[in-house]
């Protein structure tokens, strides 16, 4: 039986009132999972209100008070683990152990963002004038909406409720149509631990015509969204017209350099990690590797003999994989896109290249030589386990390729010189450097981009500030 999932606003599961569904497909097999209803912009409005008549009630609870829900939204994932790991696995494609750190990472990030109850604070300025003190106020903003990805859509649920509700908004989510059903265990839980009507809400439906009310609705304050540079843009475009704030975390095309004085097996290591990793569909994933010269050769025979290493397959039938299938059909046919293209600039495929069997979204892992600056596959993010590698002769050579590029999210560098890594640090444009170690950040960091990965950040007390906005008071006194 197929599971028909249901808009859950104001604390309760909506019937769908329309004949119009989006079918959810596993990845691995391309069977049908689910239905999920195709929401409209009245189904974003009615959350909108629902989240905005919760809000002044919400927002009155001390901090603490909002903080216990959020440890106890925590200690409920952690009890349906085993579901939500197995409901991750198939709709999104994940190998089981990835998909477990997903659902954990996020109870953890809960209850990390709880503890913040007590800890984002005000400011009193000093005044110009005798007996007068300037308060600096942090405030809710009020409703706030975020719109998610597939490739992480189970913590990233936690990445924008959790420090909206702890500094006293509420919210008002669109999971991807691509990996839904974790947000629906997501609806359950917080309907069995009695979380206020209308503090979190979820309108399933396409971007263009949920996401743009959730960004275009004027009774929102901060629209936070996670997607790909054109989502951003639509976003941007919507949220405009009412001066809304927005928080977008867009694509990536993370450089790794790898120096001569490298450890060739901490980095061969951590560049195979950060490549396929949920099979390459990661933002701050190493997308392209610079060589310097002297240890090219090593560095190229280490990296094919990891790659061979690889193992991928159905995530819900082996355990022993380190990557599943890409999320669609049209991912597919756009990986094989790049790497056809780039064969025919000059391209050279020492490994993989192509599509691996006749069912499920599958391609191989895949390392390209003989590439330049300037092609596609350099430039471009490819969103799939495929890593174009190229040399370099000094480090101001590599930077400067490093930098050449319309993204700016994440980097990394493997050296085992101070003084390379500081100058490296000091030139690097991107929110994110990672040296000797996979990409991969932390929650209590600051995950942010420059120029077309985005506008604002998460994480830490950075990523809370943007849920904030200040009210300056000044007050005399005799």
């Amino acid at each position: 039986m197929t599971i028909h999932l249901q808009h859950y606003i104001n604390g309760e599961f909506v019937s769908h009132q329309s004949d119009k569904w989006i079918e959810v497909i596993n990845p691995s097999t391309e069977a049908l999972l689910s239905r999920i209803p195709e929401g409209n912009a009245e189904d974003a409005s009615r959350a909108i209100a629902a989240a905005e008549t919760a809000q002044p009630g919400w927002e009155a609870l001390p901090a603490v008070e909002r903080g216990v829900w959020l440890r106890k939204i925590a200690a409920a994932v952690r009890e349906r683990e085993p579901e939500l790991t197995a409901t991750i696995v198939a709709e999104g494609g994940k190998t089981q152990g990835l998909a477990k750190t997903e659902v954990m990472f996020t109870a953890d990030y809960l209850e990390y963002m709880a503890e913040w109850a007590r800890r984002y604070e005000g400011e009193i300025i000093n005044s110009d004038r005798p007996n007068e003190n300037i308060f600096l106020f942090k405030k809710a903003i009020g409703v706030t909406t975020g719109i998610l990805p597939w490739n992480f859509p189970f913590f990233l649920i936690a990445r924008k409720a959790a420090p909206a509700l702890i500094t006293g908004n509420t919210i008002v989510i669109k999971p991807s149509e691509l990996t839904p059903n974790n947000a629906g265990i997501f609806a359950e839980i917080l309907q069995e631990i009695g979380l206020p009507k209308g503090v979190i809400n979820f309108v399933y439906g396409y971007g263009p015509e949920v996401g743009q009310e959730l960004a275009a609705n004027p009774k929102v304050g901060l629209v936070s969204l996670t997607g790909s540079v054109g989502a951003g843009v639509a976003t941007m475009a919507a949220a405009a017209k009412n001066v809304t704030k927005v928080s977008l975390e867009l694509g990536g095309k993370a450089p790794a350099i790898v120096m001569d004085d490298a450890d060739l097996d901490i980095a061969v290591k951590a560049i195979v990690s950060s490549r396929v990793i949920n099979t390459g569909q990661v933002c701050n994933c190493a997308e392209r590797v610079y060589v310097q010269e002297g240890i090219y050769d090593r560095f190229i025979t280490a990296l094919t003999a990891a790659f061979k290493e690889v193992k991928f397959g159905d995530p819900a039938q082996q355990t022993d994989i380190d990557m599943g299938p890409l999320i669609t059909a049209v991912a597919l046919q756009r990986v094989e896109q790049k790497v056809a293209n780039a064969v025919a600039d000059g391209a050279n495929v020492v490994l993989g290249g192509k599509r691996a069997g006749d069912k499920g979204f599958f391609f191989e892992p895949t390392i390209i030589t003989h590439v330049r600056q300037d092609m596609e596959i350099m430039q471009e993010e490819i969103f799939g386990p495929v890593l174009p590698v190229m040399t370099f002769k000094t480090l101001d050579e590599a930077i400067e390729l490093a930098n050449d590029c319309e993204y700016g999210l994440t980097s990394s560098l493997y050296t085992q010189n101070l003084n390379t890594t500081m100058n490296a640090l000091r030139k690097l444009k991107f929110g994110e450097t990672y040296v000797n170690r996979e990409n991969f950040e932390a929650m209590q960091g600051f995950h942010a981009g420059w120029r077309k990965s985005g506008v604002g950040g998460a994480d830490g007390k950075h990523g809370l500030e943007e849920f904030l906005q200040t009210h300056v008071a000044y007050l005399q006194f005799s």
